[in-house]
């Protein structure tokens, strides 16, 4: 089954870089919920991205976004979200996301697009 817009097929296993502009997305968010906010924004964005639903966050990315405390969040983060199959037999879902801190480059976030990463199965 192939999916018709050049998207590619849901069921493959694909690990992609993004760049959240978290500023944007956290617009008019009251600063006592921002952090809160952040990870469910990142979750919601893993989701579409990735088309699954279960989204699961690594504890660096929570520490990233909590790093400069409840209202201070980083205007954009990069993310490395991995769609993975699950091995577990009672899973609802085939896949699942799994969203973890990817290595910052020296000159900053801007510019950076989506990047596939070629990476070997465990």
């Amino acid at each position: 089954m192939v999916e018709k817009g050049g998207k590619g097929r849901k069921e493959d296993v694909v690990t992609q870089e993004y760049t959240i502009n978290l500023h944007k997305r956290l617009h008019g968010c009251t600063f006592k919920k921002k952090a809160p906010m952040a990870i469910k924004e990142i979750r919601k964005f893993a989701q579409s991205a990735m088309r699954t639903g279960d989204v699961r966050i690594d504890v660096k990315v929570n520490k990233q976004i909590w790093s400069r405390g409840i209202r201070s969040v980083p205007r954009r983060i990069r993310v490395r979200i991995s769609r993975k199959r699950n091995v577990e037999e009672d899973a609802k879902e085939e896949f699942y996301s799994l969203v973890t801190v990817a290595e910052l480059p020296p000159e900053g976030l801007k510019g950076l697009g989506t990047k596939l990463v070629y990476e070997t199965e465990d």
